[in-house]
């Protein structure tokens, strides 16, 4: 599908290139957001958290990424404002995302897109020089280890992500890369695989167990026949993936936490086999708060339990790994395909 400018609420075609419009541009800025052409990319709250001297997030607790802590983190999206799901939970700026899936030519090369990317991280960052301890961390940010390709919008559908994570794996100090998909693109994998271009880990969004709810809960643009038959597509790829795989399994209270739902979700577990799950509480934030309530998240202890409930399901295939308390996150590794957790060990890890 090409891009069809009557269709576009936040993009324009300036030119033969995909843009964010003006006045979306505007609203990403007052978010803190930064923008160049279709990318967007932003300092998440752990980011600033390390920048200040505190805390990193649960992937570095987890797996010792970013290398060196959160504020060494590029996060961004190569295709802002874009995505073939409105999902009940999202947090994003807005309630809906234009659907295009954009040629080649219409797009930026990824050398242009990622120094653009950069340029806005470094305005995003300039305020921290005054901070005593920011002072020093902002130089070590300005040198990023880890780049998480996974903000604004669904990465596979930029067509030249093959050749943009290929291009970031080539800068001298990136350690780690991380893509998160929705699965509904299972062609874009492939397309990473062929072309050995494959994430450090490869992230699979699962909040649903059947397909019903999958409709529900994602609210795929791609209706009917589709949608969770190309996701269910993309899970079984992930057994024969040369990466690291992670299934991250969103609950939310009262859409996909019942009793009835663990089976369920436990087959595709086994199914894909992922090296990790991470099951995690949806978080009341942002755009979601006007789709859900506070009500919708569970504990720390809610969600514990019911990771619990999951890996006795699952049998002997995983074992409990690690926990957050305040992402309300547990994490199971798997024992039949077991690698190293750790991409690089933190010092002050066990």
């Amino acid at each position: 599908m090409e891009v069809q400018e009557e269709r576009l609420r936040y993009h324009e075609v300036i030119d033969g290139k995909l843009k964010i419009r003006i006045d979306t541009r505007a609203d990403l800025l007052k978010s803190k957001y930064g923008v160049y052409g279709h990318a967007t990319v932003e300092l998440c709250h752990w980011s600033k958290s390390a920048l200040s001297g505190g805390p990193s997030c649960y992937k570095y607790k987890f797996y010792g990424a970013p290398v060196g802590g959160s504020h060494r983190c590029v996060e961004f999206g190569p295709m802002g404002m874009t995505c073939s799901n409105r999902c009940v939970y999202c947090w994003r700026p807005t309630d809906s995302f234009d659907t295009l899936s954009p040629r080649e030519e219409e797009v930026m090369d990824p050398e242009e897109l990622l120094n653009g990317v950069m340029a806005e991280r470094r305005r995003l960052l300039s305020g921290y020089f005054g901070h005593p301890e920011g002072r020093k961390r902002v130089k070590e940010a300005l040198e990023p280890t880890h780049f998480a390709i996974s903000l604004s919008g669904v990465p596979t559908l930029y067509p030249k992500l093959a050749g943009l994570i290929k291009l970031i794996r080539s800068m001298p100090n990136t350690r780690s890369i991380f893509v998160v998909t929705n699965g509904e693109h299972p062609e874009a994998v492939e397309k990473l695989a062929a072309e050995n271009a494959l994430p450090t880990q490869l992230y699979l969004s699962c909040n649903a167990p059947n397909k019903q709810l999958f409709n529900k809960i994602n609210v795929p643009v791609m209706k009917g026949e589709g949608a969770w038959e190309a996701w269910l597509k993309t899970l079984d790829m992930l057994p024969r993936l040369n990466t690291r795989t992670v299934v991250r399994i969103t609950l939310i209270k009262g859409w996909n936490t019942e009793p009835e739902h663990i089976p369920e979700f436990a087959e595709l577990m086994r199914r894909g086999s992922p090296h990790f799950i991470e099951v995690k509480s949806y978080m009341h934030l942002g755009h979601s708060i006007y789709r859900l309530s506070r009500d919708n998240m569970l504990s720390h202890d809610e969600v514990k339990e019911w990771a619990m409930k999951l890996l006795k399901e699952v049998g002997d295939m995983y074992e409990y790994m690690d926990e957050d308390v305040n992402s309300r996150i547990v994490v199971l590794q798997n024992r039949k395909r077991r690698v190293d957790r750790w991409i690089e060990k933190p010092a002050s890890s066990p």
